[in-house]
């Protein structure tokens, strides 16, 4: 039996655009990768791959720097191809992050030499609310490790294939999330408490999106109405989604210590490191997206904490101490 020809692949849509200063692309969007093995992220050789859903469909994203001409060269492919390029220089950090008034004090020297070697780093815009909104809620109370672990099973099985020619997975739509069975989260590690986040802001995904459109404290607040959707989360939908460079993840277990250490050499908890980056309102999660990538960490003198014995726990039983709260 012969084999039937596959179906052509339809040509990207292309968008080359110059933004003015160097940009390091896998390091500008590494946020929005959520662990090495996420299915709807990939990047290799300064090339970055991004599949997502988009308001007018699935679409994936291919966005590389043009050695030597300044530009970024983004093609896309799906539904939501031009949606996708449209927001590429906000994704980029373009449009909406002005780091002009941000000096980091002589003082934090870990600050300033982090600010020296990424000074053309901005904060990414994805501008897609509740996928955010679905991933951050599985990193709530248990591990990164853990919760990357259930975001990759997750979108693998409920997803869909990301549009064009790279093997990656467009997460679940809204109502694709609601109509995962109890047995299916279970088998991904996710308890009723984590689950609930994603299931109550999926009727109302519309009105989140337009949360892009709001002042970052009304955003936040609006936000924050979706029933176990707290500070901590706000803080990481608003950081990835909406590009807010003041979206500092208080509530964190680690980041404040981590920030407070750098920044002072002292290990301090959330209102001990608000005080110390006080003097960087506005910019406070740029402060420490900045000490993430200096490199610079607290020394761990007492072994790490058990793993929460009072969640699923389906394929990493001796994962890392929990990382948020909601």
């Amino acid at each position: 039996m012969t084999a039937l020809p596959a179906e052509p692949l339809d040509p990207p849509r292309v968008l080359r655009w110059r933004p003015g200063r160097p940009v390091d692309v896998p390091l500008h969007l590494s946020a929005l990768r959520r662990g090495g093995s996420d299915p709807a992220f990939a990047s290799a050789g300064g090339v970055v791959w991004r599949a997502t859903r988009t308001p007018e469909g699935p679409a994936t994203l291919r966005i590389v720097a043009v050695p030597g001409d300044g530009e970024v060269e983004a093609a896309a492919w799906g539904p939501g191809a031009e949606w996708a390029l449209d927001g590429v220089p906000g994704l980029l950090g373009a449009c909406d992050d002005d780091a002009a008034e941000f000096v980091p004090r002589p003082e934090h020297r870990v600050l300033v030499e982090a600010w020296r070697r990424h000074r053309d780093w901005r904060v990414p815009r994805s501008r897609a609310v509740f996928e955010c909104i679905s991933a951050s809620a599985l990193e709530q109370v248990v591990s990164t490790r853990e919760a990357f672990a259930s975001w990759r099973w997750l979108v693998r099985r409920f997803g869909e294939p990301a549009p064009g020619p790279v093997d990656l997975f467009v997460p679940p739509a809204p109502e694709q999330w609601r109509r995962i069975p109890s047995w299916a989260w279970l088998e991904a590690g996710v308890e009723l408490r984590r689950r609930r986040v994603t299931l109550a802001a999926a009727p109302c995904a519309g009105r989140l999106e337009q949360t892009l459109d709001l002042a970052p404290a009304v955003a936040d607040r609006a936000l924050r109405t979706i029933p176990g959707l707290g500070v901590w989360t706000s803080a990481e939908v608003r950081s990835k989604a909406h590009g807010h460079a003041d979206a500092f993840s208080f509530g964190d277990l680690h980041v404040a210590r981590e920030v407070s250490y750098a920044l002072t050499g002292e290990v301090l908890d959330d209102y001990g490191c608000a005080e110390v980056i006080e003097c960087y309102r506005g910019h406070r999660y740029r402060v420490q997206r900045l000490v993430m990538l200096s490199g610079v960490r607290r020394p761990r003198a007492a072994p790490r904490m058990a793993f929460p014995t009072h969640t699923p726990s389906r394929t990493v039983p001796g994962a890392r101490a929990r990382r948020g709260r909601p």
